[in-house]
This record gives structure tokens, C-alpha cells and sequence, in this order.
């Protein structure tokens, strides 16, 4: 897959974006915390990258199969360099309020709505033929890789230098992968009349995905898995001070564990042979990741919760992989932008687990807020896979 100069475009400016994306996270979450001491205020500024997913991921699905997907990536990706640059301004001249840094992520937060709809499709797109589970199992080992580097640079850079230098990292090579885009070929453009590019155009495909059994699946789970499971993220400069005394570098290491152990999964999923994995090892993969995270709030070791974590993280990558190759299989190719515009949707519901989690940490203490929330969601998932179930049992009768 490598051997294609597109292809390798993609996957290149998806691992420089998503790393210096998760650099700015943690290095402003870690400012944050330090100014304000709230666990609610760190999960604020996290909670508003994920708000323009929620608000514009199904419009970004319909902009993507109207629109060149090339173009429309290399706007988002532009909003983040501006961003990033902003910030740098305001640091630097001594004028960064928490505030700010909410802002930035709103704006930041576009890049990313439009992140499954254009720059995986077009990734899905650009493999080889009957390779689509291989590609997109590969850009997320790429997207694991980054979501460890990203957060140990952050932590590493905010302890060493402050906030202002790790974010003008991040803004460089916001830049570096904008450049990636436009030297990407324009695709052909599509035959046939183009989709309307109005809530009739979503609306169809939400109409579509209650109808497949796979569509729901994949949409039920990354709700699962953005509102109970991922949201820990949002808490761990608050976990990781009050758990185990740590703060800079070794939150950053905490950060990485998860997706170093969904770097060494997504590696597997890519190199193993025979047929590709299912929606079973869809859900046994995110089921087992909650219940790690329930172990994970109760350790008194730090290195044991790194363990845990890292363990949790081969979990995440049959969820991040299966995700996205599943709603491409179920869907029609004139409808999957639109299906991963509604998979981005679901995806940016993660501020209600942010703020829940940021709650609960206040109130309860990280540990238990992470207990509370493990819980809930695998509770939820048993629901839903009973109600299922039964669904399926009516039909057949």
C-alpha cells in the first residue's frame, strides 16, 4: 500500500495530524490544570474539540461526497494551523486564558469532524482492491502510534519548555501535512447525479443505517465508546496527580499506554492472515477494553495502570479498525462519506462523557468517576446487545 504515492499521502498527513493534534491536547489540558486545579475546566477544553463533530460530522459526510474530498481536507486542516498559531501568540505575549484554549479547540475540533468523512475514505479509497480492512487497520495503527506520541511529546515539551513551544511544534507541522493534501491527484469525479447536499441527503443514510444490522451496530458501540470509555482521557492530568503523585512526562507516559497496546493490535489486525475479523471481535474488543478501565481505577500502581492500560489498547484497535471497514462494507459506495459523516456524529457525543467524567471527578474523586462511568457504559452495551437480539428473534418469527 505504501508503494502508492496518494495512498502514502494519506497516511502520512493523518499521522502528523492526529500526532501534533493529541500534543496540543495534553500540553493544554496540563496548563489548564495548573492554572485552575478543576478536573471540570480540563475536561471543558477537551469537550470542545469534540463539539464540532457532534454539531457538523454528518454534514461533513455530505460534504465529502459532493465536494473534492481533497479540497474540503485541506480547509479543515488549515483551521488547525491557524489555531495552533494563535495560541502561540497569545502565550507568548502573556494574554492565554483557559477560555482561549476552548476556543482553539472549537476551531481545531472542525479538522477533526471532517477526519473519518474525507481523509479515511479517501484512504478506504485509494488501497488496493479487497484490501480495504488491511488499509484502514493500518491507518489506524498509524492513528495508535500517534495518539502515544502526540501526548508523550505534549507532556514531555509543556514540562521542558512550556505551552507556547509545544503548540508552535504542533502548528509547523499543521502546516507540514496541509502541504501533504494538496499534492494529493484530485479523484475523478463521481458518475451520476451528485448527492443533495441537504438534510434529506443525511437523512437518507440515517434511514439506511436503521435498516443494517451492521450500521447499527457500528453506531451504538462508538457511542458506548466515546461517551463511557474514552472519556478517561479527559481526567488523567486529575487521575495521575491525585492516584499516583505524577504530573508532565509521566502523564504523558499514562496517555500513551492505551495507544501504544492499539499500536501493537492494529499491527496484528494488519499482518494477520485468513479472513479479516467481525462484529463479534467488534465487541468483545470494546467490551474488554471497559473492563480494564474498571481495573485500571482501582490499582495503587502506577506501573501496573500503565499495564493495564497498554493491555486495554488491544481492545481499541479491533474497535478503531472494525469502526470504520465495517460501515464501508455495509454501505453503499454512493452513501459511506454520508455513513461516516453519522459515525462522526456519534463520535462528537464524547462531551457528555467528557463533562460527566469531569463531574464525577470533582465530586467523587478521579477513581471513582472512572468506576462510575467503566460501569455505566458496559451496563449500556449489555442493553442494547439484548435489545438486539430480541430484534432479531422477532424478525425470524
Amino acid at each position: 500500500m505504501l508503494r502508492l504515492p496518494d495512498y502514502r499521502r494519506v497516511w502520512l498527513l493523518g499521522g502528523i495530524a492526529n500526532a501534533m493534534r493529541w500534543l496540543e491536547i495534553l500540553a493544554g489540558t496540563l496548563w489548564v490544570f495548573e492554572q485552575t486545579g478543576s478536573a471540570l475546566a480540563v475536561s471543558a477544553v477537551v469537550m470542545m474539540r469534540a463539539l464540532p463533530m457532534l454539531l457538523l460530522g454528518a454534514m461533513a459526510g455530505a460534504l465529502a461526497e459532493r465536494f473534492d474530498r481533497r479540497l474540503v481536507l485541506a480547509g479543515l486542516q488549515a483551521t488547525s494551523a491557524v489555531s495552533a498559531g494563535l495560541v502561540v501568540l497569545l502565550a507568548v505575549t502573556g494574554l492565554l486564558q483557559p477560555w482561549h484554549l476552548m476556543a482553539q479547540g472549537l476551531i481545531a475540533g472542525l479538522s477533526w469532524s471532517g477526519e473519518m468523512a474525507t481523509r479515511r475514505r479517501m484512504a478506504a479509497d485509494l488501497a488496493p482492491p479487497g484490501e480495504i480492512v488491511r488499509a484502514i487497520a493500518f491507518d489506524t495503527l498509524t492513528g495508535s502510534c500517534t495518539r502515544a506520541l502526540g501526548p508523550l511529546l505534549g507532556g514531555a515539551l509543556f514540562q521542558w519548555t512550556g505551552l507556547a513551544f509545544a503548540v508552535a511544534i504542533a502548528c509547523f507541522f499543521h502546516l507540514v501535512a496541509l502541504g501533504l493534501v494538496l499534492r494529493i491527484r484530485p479523484p475523478p469525479r463521481p458518475e451520476g447525479p451528485l448527492p443533495p447536499l441537504s438534510f434529506a441527503g443525511i437523512a437518507e443514510a440515517a434511514a439506511f443505517a436503521r435498516r443494517e444490522p451492521r450500521l447499527r451496530l457500528v453506531l451504538a458501540m462508538t457511542l458506548v465508546m466515546n461517551i463511557f470509555a474514552f472519556a478517561y482521557g479527559a481526567v488523567l492530568p486529575a487521575f495521575g496527580a491525585v492516584a499516583f503523585g505524577v504530573s508532565g512526562a509521566a502523564i504523558g507516559l499514562l496517555a500513551a499506554a492505551e495507544p501504544f497496546g492499539a499500536l501493537l493490535g492494529g499491527l496484528w489486525l494488519t499482518l494477520r492472515p485468513g479472513r479479516p475479523p467481525g462484529p463479534a471481535s467488534f465487541v468483545l474488543g470494546s467490551a474488554s477494553f471497559l473492563v480494564l478501565l474498571l481495573l485500571v481505577a482501582q490499582v495503587q500502581s502506577y506501573w501496573l495502570a500503565l499495564g493495564l492500560l497498554s493491555l486495554g489498547g488491544l481492545g481499541t484497535a479491533r474497535f478503531s479498525a472494525l469502526q470504520t471497514s465495517l460501515a464501508m462494507a455495509a454501505a453503499p459506495p454512493s452513501m459511506r462519506s454520508r455513513v461516516l459523516g453519522l459515525v462522526t456524529t456519534c463520535i462528537g457525543c464524547s462531551p457528555a462523557g467528557v463533562l460527566a467524567m469531569g463531574a464525577l471527578a470533582d465530586g467523587l474523586g478521579p477513581r471513582l468517576g472512572m468506576v462510575v462511568m467503566a460501569g455505566a457504559g458496559l451496563a449500556v452495551l449489555a442493553v442494547f446487545l439484548v435489545w438486539e437480539r430480541l430484534r432479531e428473534r422477532g424478525q425470524n418469527h
